[in-house]
């Protein structure tokens, strides 16, 4: 019974933060309405409790804390948050809803509402990404409620069992992350991925987390000065601001790990310098911005090239800012962002700010445009990974000789930009010129780039193209010329190609055959969030088997490197190198070995003997 007593004064505390919020911006007769859901919602959970043991009410509560503080949603978006699972989870009815508190709550708690079976061929999961995507076509709100019940769940994720762990992560990682940066909430965005990245591969996060840790401590003293000389110079000429060090979470290091083929001592920009000011009286953004630019780099060297102009070329999900990269006294480019107080305000709230709503009708008209075309070609499976191609990453801006804008993901290639101009454009795409320099129609584009295509009636759409274009568009072209690509009966990931002793997954084909990949390949994340049912636990052990990897080696160039490398693969560790490429320049060799490897520790045991040779400064596995 006391118990009980504690969780009551809880869940009073708990909401009255709710309330609280939302008091100073909402109509009393609203408020009334806002606390009566919550007494709805707590009525109609009572008899349920979470995976941790405590009263379910406490997570509606929550989420209507993340709608109401965090994103600072309308009365009706936090009055749904509080029942969101009302309908769902309890006898409780959309009517009754709708009775109660109005056709645009009901409407709202609809769509957060699962369906009860899948459609047709589609699973339970992308059956519910798919419901979400359609409201789109009427409102947005929906999708920022949801957001905040994931966010939840996934600060919450640890009382769950690993397989679940798996499926929500990886839907999180694929559906809901890029979700949110594509709406501007660059912070929730953060981090729903490193909670996925968490509970997707902890041995990875903990390991970046303790990296993160040791080169803060390391740093601290230089990085401080920096500080304090950028705030000073500030200060010298009038500008108030606030300055601070930040460092990338776990997930962006990773990822920039995994790009560029670093690993964490050899990467740069592992934080940045971020300055919030305020705008002075009878000034206005850009210009305070391009003063504390011209004011820094009169104080510090500037990289060139290093300047990247957010704010008049804003990202397409709002945001803004200017970049600079400035050369600190210790002898390292530091990689500055200046904001004004709106601009950081934005990247919390995203694209519900007014000051972004041109922003937010662009991407959506474009969005419900090219959700249209998809719901009229892809029912089952493949309808969420064209969505996610299309929509769910960073754009890059680019042009046509003529200057017409065309906005692209990042990764885009030349092919993709050309189907963007016309499908007969793409499908006989010849050649390019990038910049007035040639360029196959494979090449990858840059933000900015001016690009001109060369067709030929006489080139077709091939396989080899279907994996160099990531846009909608281009993929359901070349797939329509192609028709189908069989899948291989069974197979070890291509992609992330496992290694024996690596932390794997495992998912059930249709034909009951197991693939296997790592657990964070992107295409298990993508498996994970729309076949969560088909994850099976694997125990990759060592088989007998060899596996073919390749070793990327820098070392300064000396007599008998090579030997050295040779002797140490060859005769101490007894493995028959299959390949061996070697470039000398200026005294530094890069070289590349192939061999083949029984398990992960074995990799990790030659890596490691690499290392210690004389000369050598960095290995890494080439998995491309």
């Amino acid at each position: 019974m006391e118990e009980k007593k504690d969780y009551e004064e809880i869940i009073r505390d708990r909401a009255r933060r709710v309330f609280d919020a939302m008091e100073p911006r909402t109509a009393d007769a609203d408020m009334v309405r806002l606390q009566d859901a919550f007494e709805l919602a707590k009525e109609a959970h009572a008899p349920q409790v979470r995976k941790t043991g405590e009263p379910y009410i406490l997570h509606p509560i929550a989420v209507a804390t993340i709608a109401a503080e965090e994103l600072r949603l309308d009365i009706n978006s936090v009055i749904a948050a509080f029942l969101h699972d009302v309908v769902e989870d309890t006898p409780h009815t959309i009517e009754e809803i709708k009775a109660r508190f109005g056709d645009d709550v009901a409407y709202l708690v609809k769509v957060l509402t699962k369906p009860e079976k899948p459609a047709s061929d589609l699973s339970q999961q992308v059956d519910n990404f798919k419901q979400m995507l359609n409201s789109m076509q009427r409102d947005i709100r929906p999708i920022f409620v949801k957001l905040a019940d994931r966010l939840h769940n996934m600060r919450t994720l640890s009382s769950m069992k690993p397989n679940k762990q798996m499926k929500i992560a990886g839907e999180t990682d694929y559906f809901y992350a890029p979700l949110a940066n594509r709406l501007g909430l660059y912070y929730v965005k953060t981090e729903l991925e490193n909670l996925s990245f968490k509970f997707r591969c902890p041995h990875d996060y903990a390991e970046i987390v303790n990296l993160i840790e040791g080169d803060r401590r390391h740093q601290k003293e230089r990085l401080e000065r920096f500080r304090r000389q950028v705030k000073a110079t500030l200060l010298e000429s009038g500008i108030e601001a606030e300055v601070t060090i930040e460092y990338r979470e776990p997930y962006s290091i990773w990822r920039k790990m995994k790009k560029y083929g670093d690993d964490f001592n050899h990467l740069k920009y592992r934080h940045f310098t971020e300055i919030i000011f305020k705008v002075p009286e009878g000034s206005d953004e850009k210009e305070t911005a391009l003063k504390i630019y011209s004011i820094l780099t009169d104080s510090f060297k500037e990289k060139p090239g290093g300047l990247s102009n957010y704010i008049d070329s804003p990202k397409e999900n709002g945001y803004q800012s200017l970049h600079v990269k400035l050369l600190a006294d210790f002898g390292r480019w530091q990689e500055v962002h200046i904001n004004s107080e709106r601009m950081a305000e934005d990247s919390h709230r995203g694209l519900d700010t007014r000051h972004s709503q041109e922003y937010i009708e662009r991407w959506l008209h474009k969005f419900r445009s090219t959700l249209r075309d998809i719901g009229n070609h892809e029912i089952g499976i493949d309808f969420m990974e064209k969505v996610t191609a299309s929509f769910y990453n960073d754009d890059i801006m680019v042009f046509t000789p003529r200057l017409k804008t065309i906005m692209l993901p990042q990764k885009a290639s030349v092919l993709d930009f050309a189907y963007e101009i016309s499908t007969p454009t793409g499908d006989h795409a010849k050649y390019a010129r990038i910049n007035g320099f040639l360029a196959a129609v494979t090449a990858p584009l840059q933000r900015g780039d001016v690009v001109e295509i060369f067709t030929d009636p006489e080139v077709y759409p091939t396989l080899e193209r279907l994996e160099c274009v990531v846009t909608y568009k281009a993929r359901n072209a070349i797939q329509t010329y192609l028709n189908t690509i069989p899948k291989p009966h069974f197979h070890r990931c291509e992609y992330c190609r496992p290694i024996p002793g690596e932390e794997v997954v495992g998912f059930l084909e249709e034909d009951r055959s197991l693939s296997v990949h790592k657990r964070d390949c992107p295409i298990a994340i993508r498996l994970a969030s729309q076949q969560g049912d088909r994850i099976e636990s694997v125990d990759f052990e060592p088989d007998g088997n060899l596996y073919p990897v390749t070793l990327w080696v820098r070392a300064i160039d000396r007599v008998h490197l090579f030997v050295d490398i040779a002797d140490c693969i060859s005769n101490r560790l007894h493995l028959n190198m299959t390949s061996y490429e070697s470039h000398c320049k200026d005294y530094i060799a890069t070289m590349e070995i192939s061999f083949g490897i029984h398990s992960y520790s074995e990799l990790e045991t030659i890596m490691t003997s690499v290392s210690a040779i004389d000369g050598v400064d960095e290995v890494k596995r080439k998995l491309d």
